[in-house]
């Protein structure tokens, strides 16, 4: 299995009474079938996967999975800090039809690098699906090193890396030492041409959420090496994608989607609505982009 192009890093909608929204979940999976996009991520970071309970976890995955009906890859969240809890939450993606499994660094027990290969290759090997690992140390605390990626390639169902450090030197090694074997796609949306220009896949993007033909137009303009147009795209995508991120995500996506009609209800606590002055700078940002707010 290859990763290629432009994911979505699909938000969790929630009803007024803070429960998960099912039916507004499959009307954003149409949403980005519809604008192209070449898989669903649910249940990632945008997916506040910290704050849904194990239940809600299987529902969403259960319910992205029903909505996509093959068309698209789905590449389920199914991390924990816990390794024993993200084999199991593997073997359930697989057992209702994910077609890859999205394994964040485990977080808070701080892991050596050692304990960081061990648990990706029990994972990749009882989990029973392709692997896609999740390095983002801003929100684990530890980092995965290169030298550890390049362990980790030799791992059967070890196919891929989303690289959020936001450090296009250690993308740029990533991609020469552990590329003939892991695809690499851009955790940071601000990043795809960047990380696409030297050598990596694509993008599970947060911006994909309200603009999906365009994170997909840049990506194809890309791969059709068509520079010129990816370059423009990436300059008009650019302010939006820092909007996006005036604070924590996804409290800025939520909010954005809420402005623009989606009713996909409220942050859960600790996460807590926007702060009013950058709320107005991101409407602004979302104006400025062409986009229409319906509240």
């Amino acid at each position: 299995m290859r990763f290629r192009g432009s994911y979505v890093a699909l938000l969790t909608p929630f009803t007024e009474q803070d429960e998960v929204n099912t039916e507004k979940l499959r009307e954003m999976v149409e949403f980005q079938i519809a604008g192209g996009t070449d898989g669903l991520v649910p249940c990632g970071t945008t997916g506040e996967s910290p704050t849904l309970t194990w239940a809600e976890d299987r529902l969403v995955v259960k319910t992205v999975v029903e909505a996509v009906r093959g068309r698209v890859p789905v590449i389920a969240g199914a991390g924990s800090n816990c390794t024993k809890e993200a084999i199991e939450a593997t073997r359930y993606a697989r057992e209702i039809g994910a077609d890859a499994a999205l394994i964040v660094n485990p977080y808070y027990n701080k892991p050596t690098q050692e304990g960081l290969y061990l648990h990706f290759k029990a994972v990749a090997e009882q989990g029973g699906l392709p692997v896609v690992v999740y390095n983002i140390q801003s929100r684990t605390g530890v980092n995965v090193d290169t030298s550890t990626l390049v362990r980790l390639k030799s791992v059967a169902n070890i196919l891929g890396v989303k690289e959020a450090s936001g450090n296009l030197n250690q993308m740029s090694e990533v991609i020469r030492l552990c590329g003939d074997k892991m695809d690499v796609l851009s955790g940071d949306d601000s990043l795809t041409l960047p990380l696409l220009a030297v050598g990596g896949n694509g993008i599970i993007s947060v911006a994909a959420n309200i603009v999906p033909c365009e994170i997909k137009a840049l990506c194809e303009s890309f791969f059709k090496g068509d520079f010129k147009a990816a370059l423009a795209m990436h300059q008009r995508l650019f302010p939006l994608c820092q909007s996006l991120f005036y604070e924590t995500n996804p409290i800025p996506i939520r909010e954005a989607m809420n402005w623009l009609g989606w009713k996909t209800g409220n942050a859960r606590l600790p996460l807590t609505p926007m702060g009013e002055k950058n709320r107005a700078r991101m409407i602004d940002e979302l104006k400025a982009f062409g986009l229409t707010g319906k509240v």
